[in-house]
C-alpha cells in the first residue's frame, strides 16, 4: 500500500473511532460522579476478575491516551481505587505510556514528513536540539502537570527524538505526576471536585522540579568550562569586551560588529589588514582573471563578426594591475577606516598568553574574550626534491615580473585550475597535474568533465590520475599506472590545499583542542574548549571561503559580546561556493555526489544554457543549470550552475533555500528578457514539465474537443 493511503486509511480509522466515541457520549462515562456511583461494581469485578479487569482497563486508558480524548485523570483515578498505590501506580504508568507512545507514532506517521518539509529551515536548529537535548526537554516537560501532556505527544512525534526515548523518558517523567493521582484514587471518597487533587503549592512544587534536569546540565557544563580555567588567573578588570587576531574576514567583521554595538574591541594583524582575500587570494585572482579574459577575447573575435583584433601587453604591467586593484579596495579593509568606526586596530603579532591576556607588540591587553581567525596557508606536501625548487604558492605568485613559457600547476581544485587557465590565455605553456581522478572533486563528475574538456579545448595539459613524485632541478616526475613521466618546466605553481595557521601565537600553551585536519575544534557556537575563545574561518572550517568566515564571525562577535543572555548556532544551511574558471562553476548546497554519500533522496533537474536566447547572442551558449530537489516537491536542498556569470545567477538559488520558496516561485517571477537570469526560470519551467499531469491533461483535451 502506498504511504499516502495508509496514511488516508489510519486518518479514516481515528475519525470513525471519535464518531463512536461521540455517538456513545464516551466522555461522561469518564466523569468523577459516574466513576464514585459506579466504583464499587468496578471493585467487585476487579476481585472476580482480576486479569480481565487489567486488561479491560489498560485497553481504555491506551485508547483514550492515544486519541487525546480528554478523561485521562478520571481514569487515573479509577486505577487507584480499583488496584491501590503500588499497583495501580505500575498499570497507570505502563498504560499512560503505551497510549502516549501511539498518539507520538500517529502523530509522525501522518504528519511529522509535511511538516519537516514545510517549515525545513526553521526547524533545522530545533531538530539539532532535540537530537542532542530532547531527553531533558521531554523530561522537564512531563513533570509540569500544567502543560497538555497530549500536546506533548502529537508536538514530540513532529520531531526526530527517538522513539524508546520518548518511551522511557516519558514513563520516568510521569511517574511523580502518576502517583499524586492514583494516590488521589485510593482516597476517591475524598474528593468532590478534581481541582483539588493538585493544590497551587503542589503544582509550583512540580514546575521547579521540572528545572531540575536543566540546571543539572547547565550545571555541568558550567564545571567543565571552568576545569579548563583552573591554571590561569582571571584579571579583576579588562581592557576589551573582544579582541580578535586576524584581520582577513573573520575579524574585520568580528570586530566591526563589536564596534557597531559599543562594545570596546581591538584588532590585531601581524601582516596586511584584509588577509589572504584582499591582498593573495580572492581579488588579485579576479583582477588577473579578468585581464586573461579581456586577451582570450580578442583571440575569439571572429565569433562576433570581427577579422581579428590586435593585442599588445606586458605580463608586468599585468601584474601591476593587479596591484593596482588591491590598493584601490584596500581602504575598505584598511587601519583608518575601522580606527573610525571605533576598533582598536594594533600592528603585530599576537600570542595568546591565557584565555583573558593577549600580548602584542611588549604589552599584555586584558579582553573578556578572544575571536582567532588567523585563516589558512598554502600546504606544501612533502614531495622529494621539493626544498630545493623554487616552487610558487597563491602567497608569492604574485612577485612575478616575467611571464613563464612553461608553467606547471600542481594540483586541479579552484586555486589551480583559474591560475592555470588565465596563464595559459596570457601565454605560457600550461600542465595541470592531479592525482585523483578528475579535476574538481567537490563538484559533480558531469562538471569536471565539462571543465576538463574546456581547459584542454584552451590548449592546457590536464594529466589526472597522475602523482607527483619528486623535483630535481626544472623537472617533476611523475607516477601513473607504474610508469614515470618526467614534466619540464620555468615555473611550478603548488595549488594543492591549505592549512590552517595554528602555531606561533600561543595555542600550544592553552591546549586548545585542534582536530585531525589541524583546524581549531569549535563546538556550533564556535566556541573552543575555552568557552570565552571563539574561531572562525579557515583556522576552524568546515569551508575554506571568505563569505563563509564572515558568516561564522557574526556568530563569534554576538556569542563572545552577548552568550551570557542568549547564545546562537552556526547555520550551515546554506553555503554556496564557486570556481571563477571560465565557464565558473557555482554550486549552493547539496550536489548529487553529496547526496549519495549522505544518502539524501533526491530529483535532479537539468537545463541545458546553449538554449539560452541572451548565452547564444552573446556566444557564451555552454554549461547548464542543475538542481535537486526534494522528492515530489519544489523544495531546493542544492543547485549548481556552470556557465557564463554562474557565480552571479546562483544568488536566486541562494535566496529561495533561504527563504524556503521553491521552483514554482522561481517560475511565476518575471525575469528580464534577455538574461542569463532567465536560465534559471526555464530550469523551473523543465522542472514543472516533467511533472506535468498527464491523465488531467488529457481530460482538459477532450473537454477543449467537446467545446469546439
Amino acid at each position: 500500500m502506498k504511504p499516502i493511503l495508509k496514511k488516508g486509511t489510519l486518518v479514516l480509522v481515528i475519525i470513525i473511532l471519535f464518531i463512536v466515541a461521540w455517538k456513545f457520549d464516551v466522555t461522561n462515562y469518564l466523569s468523577l460522579d459516574y466513576l464514585k456511583s459506579n466504583l464499587s461494581d468496578l471493585v467487585n469485578f476487579n476481585k472476580e476478575n482480576p486479569s480481565k479487569m487489567i486488561l479491560i482497563y489498560m485497553s481504555i486508558y491506551i485508547v483514550s491516551t492515544a486519541l487525546s480524548l480528554p478523561g485521562a485523570t478520571i481514569i487515573t483515578l479509577a486505577g487507584g481505587a480499583i488496584f491501590g498505590l503500588v499497583k495501580g501506580t505500575l498499570i497507570v504508568s505502563f498504560a499512560s505510556t503505551i497510549g502516549a507512545t501511539l498518539a507520538f507514532l500517529a502523530a509522525r506517521f501522518i504528519l511529522k514528513d509535511y511538516v519537516q518539509e514545510k517549515f525545513a529551515t526553521k526547524l533545522k536548529v530545533i531538530n539539532e536540539g532535540i537530537k542532542t537535548d530532547g531527553a531533558f526537554y521531554l523530561f522537564t516537560l512531563r513533570l509540569i502537570p500544567a502543560f497538555p501532556f497530549f500536546l506533548i505527544n502529537l508536538v514530540m512525534g513532529l520531531t526526530p527524538i527517538r522513539i524508546l526515548t520518548f518511551f522511557f523518558v516519558s514513563q520516568i517523567g510521569m511517574l511523580l505526576g502518576t502517583i499524586v493521582y492514583v494516590n488521589a484514587g485510593v482516597e476517591l471518597s475524598k474528593i468532590d471536585s478534581l481541582k483539588g487533587i493538585l493544590s497551587p503549592s503542589l503544582i509550583f512544587s512540580f514546575t521547579l522540579l521540572a528545572f531540575i534536569p536543566l540546571l543539572a546540565k547547565a550545571l555541568i557544563s558550567k564545571i567543565k568550562a571552568n576545569k579548563v580555567y583552573q591554571n590561569h588567573k582571571r584579571p579583576k578588570s579588562y581592557d576589551y569586551n573582544m579582541i580578535s587576531i586576524g584581520a582577513g574576514a573573520g575579524g574585520l567583521v568580528t570586530s566591526y560588529i563589536g564596534a557597531t554595538v559599543n562594545a570596546k574591541v581591538a584588532l590585531i594583524e601581524k601582516h596586511k589588514m584584509g588577509g589572504d582575500c584582499l591582498n593573495t587570494g580572492c581579488v588579485p585572482s579576479k583582477a588577473l582573471i579578468k585581464s586573461a579574459k579581456v586577451i582570450h577575447y580578442s583571440k575569439r573575435a571572429n565569433e562576433f563578426g570581427i577579422r581579428s583584433i590586435a593585442i599588445d601587453f606586458d605580463f608586468k604591467e599585468i601584474m601591476n594591475r593587479v596591484k593596482s586593484v588591491i590598493t584601490k579596495i584596500e581602504p575598505h579593509d584598511s587601519i583608518e577606516r575601522y580606527s573610525k568606526l571605533g576598533v582598536d586596530c594594533i600592528q603585530g603579532e599576537a600570542k595568546i598568553l591565557s584565555p583573558w591576556e593577549v600580548q602584542v607588540n611588549g604589552k599584555v591587553l586584558t579582553t573578556k574574550s578572544i575571536t582567532i581567525s588567523t585563516g589558512a596557508s598554502p600546504f606544501i606536501p612533502p614531495i622529494p626534491g621539493i626544498e630545493t625548487t623554487d616552487f610558487l604558492t597563491s602567497d608569492t605568485l604574485w612577485n612575478l615580473e616575467d611571464l613563464p613559457a612553461r608553467f606547471v600547476v600542481l594540483g586541479g581544485g579552484p586555486i589551480g585550475l583559474e591560475i592555470a587557465q588565465s596563464f595559459s590565455r596570457l601565454g605560457s605553456k600550461v600542465t595541470i597535474v592531479e592525482m585523483s581522478s578528475r579535476v574538481m572533486m567537490k563538484e559533480d563528475p558531469d562538471v569536471s568533465t565539462l571543465i576538463h574538456k574546456k581547459l584542454e579545448d584552451e590548449g592546457i595539459d590536464v594529466l589526472i590520475n597522475h602523482r607527483a613524485k619528486s623535483f630535481s632541478g626544472n623537472q617533476l616526475t611523475c607516477e601513473i599506472d607504474g610508469e614515470d613521466i618526467i614534466i619540464e618546466f620555468d615555473k611550478v605553481l603548488i595549488a594543492v590545499g591549505r592549512k590552517p595557521n595554528t602555531r606561533g601565537f600561543g595555542l600550544e600553551n592553552l591546549a586548545l583542542k585542534l582536530r585531525d585536519n589541524g583546524t581549531i575544534e569549535t563546538n556550533e557556537y564556535l566556541q573552543t574548549n575555552y568557552p570565552n575563545i571563539f574561531a572562525c574561518g579557515d583556522v576552524t572550517g568546515p569551508y575554506q571561503l571568505t563569505h563563509t568566515a564572515a558568516h561564522q564571525a557574526w556568530y563569534c562577535a554576538v556569542n563572545g559580546l552577548f552568550g551570557i543572555f542568549k547564545k546562537f548556532k552556526v547555520d550551515y544551511s546554506v553555503i554556496p561556493w564557486a570556481t571563477y574558471t571560465d565557464p565558473e562553476v557555482a554550486t549552493v548546497g547539496q550536489n548529487e555526489q553529496s547526496c549519495k554519500a549522505q544518502e539524501i533522496e533526491y530529483e535532479i533537474t537539468k537545463y541545458g544554457i546553449d538554449d539560452l536566447d541572451r548565452a547564444i547572442a552573446d556566444s557564451e551558449d555552454h554549461g547548464f543549470v542543475k538542481v535537486l530537489t526534494k522528492p515530489g516537491t519544489d523544495k531546493i536542498i542544492g543547485a549548481t550552475i556552470v556557465g557564463n556569470h554562474a557565480s552571479d545567477l546562483l544568488v536566486e538559488f541562494i535566496s529561495a533555500m533561504k527563504n524556503n520558496y521553491g521552483l514554482n516561485t522561481i517560475l511565476s517571477t518575471i525575469h528580464t528578457y534577455p538574461t542569463m537570469g532567465e536560465a534559471n526560470k526555464y530550469l523551473a519551467g523543465a522542472w514543472k514539465s516533467e511533472r506535468k499531469p498527464e491523465k488531467l491533461l488529457e481530460f482538459v483535451k477532450k473537454f477543449h474537443s467537446w467545446r469546439r
